[in-house]
């Protein structure tokens, strides 16, 4: 039987007096440098530093609106086609790789409220204040022909918003009701109405397809399944839900842009309370939408700026703005996970990336292995102050800043109040309510 034993030499490690310094053992296998974690430090704070210096994320800005953007719809078969809405009724179809419109139509009378592409691609539906809906060929007519919609269908009532089936030739709308409708009919096939007040926003899931849900200016979310005759279950918030997105990855967790300065994420199954919020913006949230991996998502805000959040945190990775931005009106995240564009009051569109110190273009082996090395560097270091530090900080606009600012001293001020009430109250009769529950006043089924 063999037995195993550790043997030490005392010599290696005991001091021959106590004047002599302490052994220090080292492995001299040269792969293994003493150095190594202070020097993997330093190339990481270089990097962070680096980062911040060729953060670059403005690309274009499309001109060619005489009126502001209302509405941006992506096509779902071309990367570079894109098409917006204006609030003259224009709308426009851009080439993204020439940076230049293709073409113009003259949709509606007044606002075009509403944009989606059908999911083939072959051609797109637009509302307007005009009480129509009009589907519309994506090529262009032939020499001499006149622009005609395919089809027109009038409506009773203002139509405010409409989105596409992912696969069925199926189309939802929104206004004092939500109307589904069959591309081969000129009378929806089902209507839903929940209350008195209209509804600014309606949007398909993409992964369970029966399954679509409304924003109201009663605010109000409602959930839908096509199957069924009536509304599946509603939740009231304190202030006006203005747009919501589906996670394209997830099938239940949806994201709403609220009037109170904040998203909120939802898992439609547990709708007591939001899974997330997301607080950085000063103003309105007026649009968002989400990554094609569904683990980031865009925000446009009234406070002139675009915000990009991680699903899982609660405040944002990057900010975007520039001195001629006005309002942002809508906001989409291109289909290859690596352009956000956003539509302003302004009549303009801009093209940004979607990671500010990306490089575009093609990439050398040496330099993609470099740009791994640094990723995975600023991963390991990236709750060491400094790099924090570096990695967080972001420049804005006096105007967002100063109401930074003045927001946190309304907080501070209301968490005052809310502790010297509860001191003087009787124990347990002021409930403490978490930031998740407190804007969510009811749900119903």
């Amino acid at each position: 039987m063999k037995v195993k034993v550790l043997c030490r030499n005392p010599d290696d490690y005991v001091r021959e007096t106590k004047r002599d310094l302490q052994r220090v053992p080292r492995n001299y296998d040269p792969a293994l440098h003493p150095f190594e974690v202070s020097r993997e430090y330093t190339r990481a704070l270089n990097a962070t530093k680096l980062e911040r210096v060729f953060a670059k994320p403005f690309i274009a800005s499309l001109d060619g609106h005489r009126d502001g953007v209302n509405c941006i719809a992506k096509h779902p078969k071309s990367l570079s086609t894109v098409l917006s809405g204006a609030c003259d009724g224009e709308v426009k179809i851009w080439n993204l790789t020439k940076r230049e419109c293709s073409r113009t139509i003259q949709a509606h009378d007044g606002f075009v409220r509403g944009l989606c592409v059908r999911f083939c691609g072959t051609s797109f539906f637009t509302v307007g204040d005009d009480k129509t809906v009009k589907q519309w060929a994506m090529e262009s007519p032939g020499y001499g022909e006149k622009v005609e919609p395919m089809r027109t269908i009038l409506g009773k009532t203002v139509f405010t918003g409409i989105d596409h089936h992912v696969k069925d030739a199926v189309f939802a709308t929104c206004g004092q009701q939500v109307d589904i409708w069959d591309e081969q009919r000129s009378a929806p096939m089902r209507s839903y109405a929940w209350g008195v007040d209209s509804i600014s926003s309606v949007r398909f899931n993409p992964v369970e397809t029966h399954i679509l849900s409304s924003c109201g200016t009663d605010r109000s979310i409602v959930l839908y399944d096509k199957r069924k005759p009536t509304p599946l279950k509603k939740i009231i918030l304190e202030m006006r839900t203005n747009a919501l997105c589906w996670n394209p990855m997830e099938a239940f967790i949806f994201t709403a842009a609220n009037e109170n300065f904040n998203l909120y994420t939802y898992d439609m199954r547990y709708m007591d309370s939001p899974v997330k919020v997301h607080m950085d913006h000063v103003s309105a949230v007026l649009d968002v939408d989400y990554s094609p991996t569904g683990k980031e998502l865009v925000s446009a805000s009234f406070d002139k700026s675009i915000r990009i959040f991680p699903v899982q945190s609660g405040h944002s990775r990057e900010v975007y703005h520039t001195k001629r931005m006005q309002h942002v009106t809508c906001v989409r995240w291109s289909a290859d996970n690596k352009y956000v564009l956003c539509g302003s009051d302004e009549m303009n569109i801009r093209i940004w990336k979607a990671n500010a110190s990306e490089k575009l273009g093609v990439l050398s082996p040496r330099e993609r292995a470099a740009q791994n090395y640094n990723q995975k560097l600023k991963e390991k270091f990236q709750h060491h102050p400094q790099i924090k530090r570096i990695a967080r900080h972001r420049h804005l606009p006096r105007s967002i800043y100063s109401q930074i600012k003045e927001q946190q001293i309304m907080r501070e001020a209301r968490r005052k109040k809310d502790v010297n009430r509860r001191k003087h109250s009787k124990p347990g009769s002021v409930p403490i309510p978490s930031e998740k529950k407190k804007h969510v006043l009811a749900v119903v089924e």
